[in-house]
């Protein structure tokens, strides 16, 4: 493998240090979805909006959508459960995606695919690469469980989690106008 450094102490702190980010900032954005905190509209503000995009019961997509980022987000921040974080945060980007990012373009002044696109291509390759040495995996000996195989399967079902929330969708009819 060819790095800028070999070093695999270096390695591990640059991936500590992106998915503590990323992992935080993915869960306080969950946060905002079932709390309200950080500025967010809550589980009742969410379950309406999510609504509005058919999806129903919304309040249950809304908590499902909340906690999928903040567990997903914890996990990846913490390095805990390898891969299981990342797809869980690539199940709630698909279905951002799909149902209100993908005609407005791609990038994020125009609501495009930009925000959660990346969201999920940063999981993705989080989840390929694993957590490092600086990790709950780590320290607990865990990393060896995740052999290359399951974790494509893992993050394979995130991917095909969030198709099938989208599948669940249901938008309501478009109104004639007289």
């Amino acid at each position: 493998m060819q790095s800028f450094t070999s070093d695999v102490t270096t390695l591990s702190l640059g991936l500590f240090i992106a998915r503590l980010v990323f992992g935080l900032l993915l869960a306080a954005h969950g946060a905002q979805k079932l709390f309200g905190w950080f500025g967010g509209y809550g589980l009742g503000g969410t379950a309406g909006f999510l609504e509005s995009l058919g999806f129903r019961p919304g309040r249950l997509f809304a908590a499902a959508a909340g906690a999928g980022e903040l567990a997903g987000g914890l996990l990846t921040a913490l390095g805990a459960l390898g891969p299981v974080g990342p797809a869980l945060m690539i199940a709630v980007m698909v279905v951002a995606i799909g149902s209100v990012h993908w005609t407005h373009g791609v990038f994020a002044a125009k609501n495009g695919v930009e925000l959660p696109l990346l969201n999920a291509v940063a999981a993705l390759a989080v989840g390929l690469v694993g957590p490092g040495l600086y990790s709950i995996d780590a320290a607990l000996g865990l990393e060896r469980a995740w052999t290359p195989a399951l974790v494509v399967a893992i993050l394979a079902l995130g991917f095909l989690g969030g198709l099938a929330n989208l599948a669940l969708r249901r938008p309501a009819p478009a109104t004639a106008k007289a």
